[in-house]
């Protein structure tokens, strides 16, 4: 897979310097040469805690439990293209307050 982008992941750990090693693990995973998907059932074949959605305004995402379940990272997977956009990495408190849902439905982030 080809994961678009690193510089999210980044921004996050450099306020939560504590999440700088799960996100790491999660960037070196997905973005193996021979990690492949096609559907869901293959994301949660190699990440137990993850969960695939459409959103109220049909864009679906994957969001990612990361660092033991303390942060979510939400992210676009196009499995035709082999591609997972990082839409946002949030902590419980972000994604609890579904603002992040609006962001991506209105292509803010």
């Amino acid at each position: 897979m080809r994961v678009i982008s690193k510089r999210r992941l980044r921004e996050f750990w450099e306020k939560h310097p504590e999440a700088e090693q799960p996100l790491q693990t999660w960037w070196r995973i997905v973005g193996d040469r021979d990690t492949r998907w096609r559907h869901i059932h293959d994301v949660k074949r190699t990440f137990a805690g993850v969960d695939g959605f459409n959103l109220d305004c049909g864009v679906p995402v994957v969001v990612f439990n990361i660092g033991g379940n303390k942060y979510r990272l939400v992210a676009r997977v196009l499995y035709e293209y082999q591609r997972v956009y990082v839409k946002a990495v949030l902590t419980h408190a972000e994604y609890d307050s579904n603002l992040w849902k609006e962001q991506i439905c209105q292509g803010l982030i």
